[in-house]
């Protein structure tokens, strides 16, 4: 079995009651665009890459890495989602002061309170209480249950039932 289908199914026996993944699919996105707006400021000069670096990015590069190491296709996917992520997030951060830290500070609580509402109805405990690596599991959790819906990565979606299923 391969690391993503163990990681998904792991992740997924929290997430069973389909109005807590529903819930999820709103507050994790929310989360995520709120994580990129706070940490889009401060910017900093990196002459020697031609770049304007930020918390943002390091932190997003660093998630890209790791979700290309546990599956690459779905690694690229996650990495182009970061990068548009980030690119939304730097062009919100480029407001005024105010509506960046209000905007950044609105998305992250509304998305946490989607998050308990939907572990409400879970009746358990979220992920990250018992294994920090749920917070970059969750995004993944999420994209691939996209997939899913829509058809794709049938072989994937296979693996993780199986797994589900033992």
């Amino acid at each position: 079995m391969s690391d993503i289908a163990r990681t998904l199914a792991d992740y997924g026996e929290y997430h069973r009651d389909h109005r807590n993944v529903l819930t999820h699919a709103a507050g994790v996105p929310m989360i995520v665009l709120a994580l990129e707006v706070l940490m889009a400021r401060p910017a900093f000069a990196m002459p020697l890459l031609g770049i304007e670096a930020t918390p943002a990015l390091i932190v997003s590069a660093l998630a890209a890495f790791w979700y290309l190491q546990l599956d690459f296709k779905m690694g690229l996917l996650m990495t182009v989602l970061l990068a548009i992520f980030y690119a939304v997030g730097r062009q919100i951060a480029e407001v005024s002061t105010l509506a960046w830290l209000g905007g950044g500070v609105a998305l992250f609580v509304v998305g946490w309170l989607f998050q308990f509402v939907g572990h409400h109805y879970e009746g358990r405990k979220p992920a990250f209480l018992d294994d920090l690596r749920s917070f970059l599991v969750g995004p993944l959790f999420m994209v691939a249950e996209g997939l899913f819906a829509l058809g794709l990565a049938p072989g994937l979606r296979r693996e993780v039932k199986a797994r589900e299923a033992s």
